[in-house]
């Protein structure tokens, strides 16, 4: 097999738990060997996470930046229009982070979400992607990946709950889930 050396798009999706905990395993990877990575959290925002407070020790290395306000309505309801405002404002800065070449990894944490809830249309998405530079590698999370996302993609990883601690009563551990 030849020894072919480029950037990677990879999407961690499914409905198991570890889809951005695998991404933020790749990222410490890519920063032990010298790899600017950025991280851009689609929704998250209102939560404190212990990853934030974990990124700051490697400075300029490694940025996280949380992008939304946190949970957004979905099912029959339209999303709020500010969510849509700000995923797009993600989108925006994603867009340009990634064909900047500035990064070599750039993590687009819950894109996945913000498309599948339709306040993201997947086509500039694929098209940023296809236009990327070849060195950068890209990673997106969350549940029902896009299938032109997926078509596109290098690597998928589906991830699938076998079981659950919240199952039995458990809450969210501090240190595990956030």
């Amino acid at each position: 097999m030849a020894d072919i050396r480029r950037g990677l798009i990879i999407v961690n999706t499914g409905p198991g738990k570890g889809k951005t905990t695998a991404a933020m395993g790749t990222a410490l990877r890519a920063v032990g060997q010298g790899m600017r990575v950025l991280m851009l959290q689609f929704l998250k925002g209102s939560w404190h996470y212990g990853e934030l407070d974990a990124v700051k020790s490697f400075g300029d290395k490694f940025i996280m930046k949380q992008m939304g306000r946190g949970f957004v309505k979905v099912g029959s309801e339209k999303p709020d229009p500010e969510d849509v405002r700000m995923v797009e404002a993600a989108w925006d800065e994603a867009r340009s982070a990634i064909l900047s070449a500035e990064w070599d990894l750039v993590i687009l944490d819950e894109i996945n979400y913000a498309i599948s809830y339709g306040m993201l249309d997947p086509a500039p998405v694929v098209d940023t992607l296809k236009r990327k530079p070849d060195p950068v590698h890209v990673i997106l999370t969350g549940r029902n990946a896009h299938p032109t996302i997926v078509d596109l993609a290098d690597t998928v990883t589906e991830m699938r709950q076998v079981k659950h601690a919240y199952d039995k009563g458990v809450m969210a551990q501090r240190g595990i889930e956030y």
